[in-house]
């Protein structure tokens, strides 16, 4: 796997991860993305031993799109605390089944993940453990059985976005997980992180960094 790389400084690089491939490695001991991006900035910079590399955030295996690593230990705290103070702004687009009834809307609940089923569920707030989780989406365009949506993420729970447009009945598509019926690649659903914005770890710079999906 080749690594794309997006951005680079001397603290952070952000590279695009493809469907289907692990950002970090699991039992499964498939190819990941954190190893792959560790290769590349040894071969790059020479770099004789281990190689520090940051884990910032996640994606899910089968989504596609940005993300974003520290290379230095400066690096990581600094993008850390802009995370943990919601500093960091990131945006989704989606391919979803049927035709949505709003051409923009606020979607707000409570969710619970459960690890033994690697399941998020929507409850009410006042079980113990349900999480607030609240995103925005706005339909790009409108195709004969499927919906583009542009997605802000305003808070980042466990499978969000997939279980909050599953509850409103329109899944995305090859999210079999969450209630889709249309196919999509295996191992892969529509949905990708096309933009990240965050400050530089040094400077305070403001960045934005893009990609396009391949749906």
């Amino acid at each position: 796997m080749s690594v794309k790389v997006l951005y680079e400084d001397n603290h952070l690089i952000a590279v695009f991860k493809p469907s289907g491939v692990l950002v970090q490695g699991d039992k499964t001991g498939d190819v990941c993305l954190m190893d792959e991006v560790k290769e590349y900035l040894k071969e790059k910079y020479k770099k004789q031993g281990n190689v520090f590399l940051g884990l910032l955030h996640r994606l899910d295996r089968p989504v596609s799109g940005i993300i974003l690593f520290s290379k230095t230990s400066k690096g990581a705290s600094r993008l850390s605390e802009q995370i943990r103070n919601h500093k960091i702004k990131k945006e989704y687009q989606a391919l979803v089944e049927g035709n949505l009834k709003k051409s923009k809307d606020i979607l707000i609940n409570y969710l619970l993940h459960d690890e033994k089923t690697n399941k998020t569920q929507v409850l009410n707030k006042e079980k113990t453990g349900a999480q607030y989780a609240e995103l925005d989406y706005e339909v790009l365009e409108k195709r004969k059985k499927n919906t583009l949506l542009k997605i802000n993420l305003k808070t980042g729970r466990h499978h969000q976005i997939r279980i909050q447009l599953s509850q409103i009945g329109h899944p995305i598509v090859g999210d079999k997980k969450y209630g889709a019926k249309t196919p999509y690649q295996e191992g892969q659903i529509a949905l990708c992180a096309v933009s990240l914005t965050f400050q530089t770890a040094t400077g305070g710079e403001t960045k934005t960094i893009t990609t396009e999906p391949s749906f």
